[in-house]
């Protein structure tokens, strides 16, 4: 992970530099400086480019100087929008564009302290890359970024903020790696063995395998897995950092290392893309490792259901039925609608064994959700008004958004079977995100819950919003976010 240091210097020694831009005529001392030194250079560079400071705006400027490689003119946007997002940005911007030296700088001009230390949140996170399995120099030339200085007026408060939002920045780039992992490496049990590592960061890591899940009457999970060679599992983690005996939240994770479909089999078309139908579980092992690091004032259980869904002889047919640990039975019409199963189980677990506050469950859960929202938002499902206000108000602070979509009885009727006590899918191609998360609801009881539909969100075709292409980590801020904003005491 890309080293930070903050300092009061006005300009590196050496090396690169990004200067980060409000839009408009407004100069922080630096530019002005370096401008001068340069006879006028950066001026004249930015006119030619036509930059102007707006978000997501740029100008490079080479070999200014004899002892400075580069420099990087970042738009901020709007000075009246100027926001932890915003600098977040800009800071993914910076270090993305100085990704080809080893050490650099980033002059933060007049932003706060605090503001400071969410650019460099950014820059970590816009540096992130997944290389384990690159080979070839060539393929990390743009990688190079191991320490970045970030140049402001308020060190003492930006060092102050900084180990918190570092274990965001952990958390996060967990959840990437995870996402990014190649399905034949990434299994159930793989992923449930580096869960268990997270002891380590202070966490209570419990492992349930196939003969814990048959005992517990995890039908609906054990069906999906059924057809697969690797066994699965559920993992619970607790951190347990608020009041003695206080109850906990709860956040919920599908975890399907890899969804072929099953006999319901996926076109062959991005069918690999399907390793990453476990970013739900990868968000929750984010959020808890960043809750454990930062040691956040609060008790939450994180638990993640592992499968994977494949074809085989054994597989789970179209129109078997399956009996769920809450004793409901289920008529699987369709193999594909798998990951309800998984949840199905999971979320009755948790409400059971740990009588949550709350619950927040997590899924790459339905294509219908992309046709309806794109890759811009996730798809807010609650039965709880101010659950769903924090969600979106912690979503809006780091751009990670949620729009909010409906529940209603009257989808209830689209679930109904004849054989059952529900099917899995309605049979229509109607409302397809609404029917799921209204199958999910019949598990959660009375508890406050809400269900964040991620599939259009999980992974980026291309780089945006200062971020590269790939895994997002969408989430593991968000839910952050709202955890320290609404439960831990300042």
């Amino acid at each position: 992970m890309l080293q930070i240091s903050f300092s009061a210097q006005t300009r590196p020694d050496k090396g690169a530099l990004a200067i980060l831009l409000p839009e408009g005529d407004a100069r922080p001392a630096v530019f002005k400086t370096l401008d001068e030194a340069t006879g006028g250079a950066l001026t004249r560079a930015a006119v030619a480019e036509g930059f102007s400071g707006k978000d997501g705006t740029s100008c490079v400027i080479l070999a200014p100087l004899p002892d400075v490689s580069r420099i990087v003119l970042v738009g901020l946007g709007k000075a009246a929008a100027l926001d932890a997002w915003a600098a977040e940005k800009a800071g993914g911007y910076a270090a993305a564009l100085l990704g080809r030296e080893e050490a650099a700088s980033v002059a933060t001009g007049e932003l706060s302290g605090a503001l400071a230390a969410h650019v460099a949140l950014g820059a970590v996170l816009g540096a992130y890359h997944f290389s384990l399995y690159h080979g070839a120099p060539e393929a990390l030339k743009n990688h190079k970024l191991a320490a970045l200085s970030v140049l402001t007026d308020g060190v003492a408060e930006a060092e102050a903020l900084w180990p918190s939002l570092s274990a965001v920045a952990q958390g996060v780039v967990l959840t990437r790696d995870l996402v990014s992992e190649p399905a034949n490496v990434l299994t159930p049990v793989e992923f449930a063995e580096r869960a268990a590592t997270l002891r380590a960061h202070g966490l209570d890591v419990d492992v349930f395998d196939r003969d814990a899940l048959e005992a517990l009457g995890f039908g609906a999970l054990l069906g999906v897995a059924q057809g697969s060679a690797n066994e699965p599992r559920m993992v619970v983690l607790r951190w347990n950092g608020g009041k003695e005996g206080e109850a906990p939240l709860a956040f919920v994770g599908k975890g399907v290392t890899f969804d072929s479909g099953g006999i319901s089999i996926k076109p062959a078309a991005g069918m690999e893309d399907m390793k990453w139908d476990m970013a739900g579980a990868g968000i929750v092992a984010g959020l808890m490792t960043t809750l454990a690091l930062r040691k956040a004032q609060v008790n939450a259980v994180g638990l993640v259901g592992l499968v994977e869904n494949m074809v085989s002889g054994t597989a789970q047919r179209p129109g078997d039925v399956v009996r769920s640990a809450s004793g409901k039975t289920i008529e699987v019409l369709n193999t594909d609608a798998e990951g309800r199963l998984v949840l199905a189980d999971v979320l009755w677990y948790a409400r059971e064994r740990f009588a949550p506050k709350l619950m927040v469950d997590l899924a790459t859960l339905t294509g219908a959700i992309i046709i309806g929202l794109g890759n811009e938002y996730a798809g807010l499902f609650s039965n709880d008004e101010a659950l769903a206000s924090g969600l979106a108000d912690a979503g809006a602070f780091t751009g990670e958004k949620l729009w909010r979509m409906p529940l209603g009885k009257e989808y209830d009727a689209l679930l109904k079977s004849d054989i059952a006590d529900m099917k899995n899918i309605s049979g229509g191609r109607g409302a397809g995100s609404i029917t799921a998360a209204q199958f999910l609801q019949r598990f959660v009881g009375e508890t406050p819950w809400a269900h964040l539909d991620i599939a259009g969100v999980t992974w980026a075709t291309k780089a945006r919003h200062g971020q590269p292409k790939g895994a997002t980590g969408f989430g593991v801020r968000l839910l952050d976010r709202f955890v320290r904003t609404g439960f831990e005491q300042d």
